[in-house]
C-alpha cells in the first residue's frame, strides 16, 4: 500500500492536515499554504484536533507508509550517487554497488513474482 492508497481510508479534514503538515502536495506549481492559511481553507480555528490526532496509532501507521515512501526516493539518489563514484573507481562504493545490486535484485524477483500472482488470480477463467 502507498500513501495515496492509505490516506483514502482517512477523514478528508485529517487526510488535508497530512498532506498539508507533509507537503505532499497533488498540485506542485502551487506554493505550500502556511498554517494560517490552512486553517482557514478547511474551516477550522486551531490545529489542537490534529495534533491530538498526530498520537493516535492510525497517524504513526500513516507516517510509517510515508517514511517508506520517502525511503524509496532517498535509496533511488543514493543508488545514482553510489553508482558515480563506483564508476569513477572508488573502491567502498564498487563494494556498496554491488551489495546494493545484490539486494535490489532479490527484491525485484520477489516483486515479479507478486505481479505474476496477481496477473494469476485475475485470469481464473471464472465465468460470472
Amino acid at each position: 500500500m502507498n500513501i495515496y492508497e492509505a490516506l483514502r481510508q482517512v477523514p478528508h479534514k485529517k487526510r488535508l492536515y497530512f498532506c498539508w503538515k507533509h507537503g505532499i502536495n497533488w498540485d506542485q506549481t502551487k506554493p505550500s499554504k502556511t498554517e494560517e492559511e490552512f486553517l482557514k481553507s478547511i474551516g477550522n480555528q486551531t490545529l489542537n484536533g490534529f495534533l491530538k490526532w498526530e498520537k493516535t496509532e492510525d497517524y504513526r501507521r500513516l507516517t510509517a507508509i510515508y517514511l517508506d515512501m520517502r525511503f524509496d526516493n532517498d535509496l533511488e539518489e543514493i543508488y545514482e550517487s553510489l553508482s558515480k563514484k563506483a564508476r569513477e573507481g572508488d573502491e567502498k562504493s564498487i563494494k556498496l554497488l554491488l551489495q546494493l545490486g545484490k539486494d535490489i535484485k532479490e527484491y525485484a524477483k520477489d516483486a515479479a513474482k507478486e505481479f505474476e500472482a496477481a496477473d494469476d488470480d485475475e485470469d481464473d477463467d471464472l465465468q460470472l
